[in-house]
């Protein structure tokens, strides 16, 4: 099994996080941002589109990072990540898909907008708005953690991943935010996991006012 990505990208972290959990082997191959290759022949095999992270297994690759996770939840981690029940099933993908079309953009426009944006470029407005979003979605989470301890209930599951890999960064960029307390409750059992310690908990200094690589 093979991954290609850098550590420090959002969405091979989400990966790397469920890879650890799992338990599984693997050869980390660097790729996109400063490490570059991704407009290389050999890696557009791999993904026509040219992004990470793209995981190899048994000769198949798999880009697009939430089907990673569901590959590897199917393959590997059944029945805890990967339930029987359809229905269960469901939950994590309605989690996963409201993380990826909701909650993502906009915690993206403000990490880039205020995080990547060097400071002399940066619009106020856009980030404040931004931020607003990202509390918004922060208390949604907040009122269905009123009911389970976790997104897909008391267990931790693979809804978590993408929502939670967020969360780091949020409260470490330099902003005045702050977390609903049911939602820093669930911050800090994610901070209780090995994997999320090792995965996404890392620095990403190198990131700060660089619009691109």
């Amino acid at each position: 099994m093979e991954l290609h990505g850098r550590a420090t990208a959002f969405n091979v972290q989400k990966v790397l996080w469920l890879l650890d959990e799992l338990g599984l082997e693997f050869a980390h191959h660097p790729a996109g941002g400063a490490h570059g290759g991704l407009d290389d022949p050999a890696f557009l095999v791999l993904n026509p589109h040219g992004k990470v992270p793209v995981l190899v297994d048994d000769g198949t690759p798999i880009w697009e990072s939430h089907a990673i996770l569901r590959y590897l939840a199917a393959c590997y981690g059944a029945p805890t990540f990967w339930p029987r029940d359809p229905a269960a099933r469901s939950l994590n993908d309605r989690w996963m898909d409201w993380a990826h079309t909701t909650l993502q953009p906009d915690f993206m426009r403000l990490f880039w907008g205020f995080y990547r944006m060097p400071e002399h470029k940066r619009d106020p407005g856009q980030i404040e708005r931004a931020r607003r979003c990202c509390e918004r979605h922060y208390r949604l989470i907040d009122d269905q953690l009123a009911y389970r301890h976790y997104l897909g209930g008391d267990q931790f599951s693979l809804a978590d991943i993408p929502a939670g890999t967020s969360l780091y960064r949020y409260l470490h960029m330099g902003l005045d935010v702050a977390l609903p307390a049911r939602t820093a409750d669930w911050y800090a059992r994610l901070t209780q996991r090995p994997a999320f310690r090792n995965r996404v908990m890392m620095r990403f200094d190198d990131l700060r006012g660089r619009e691109s690589f």
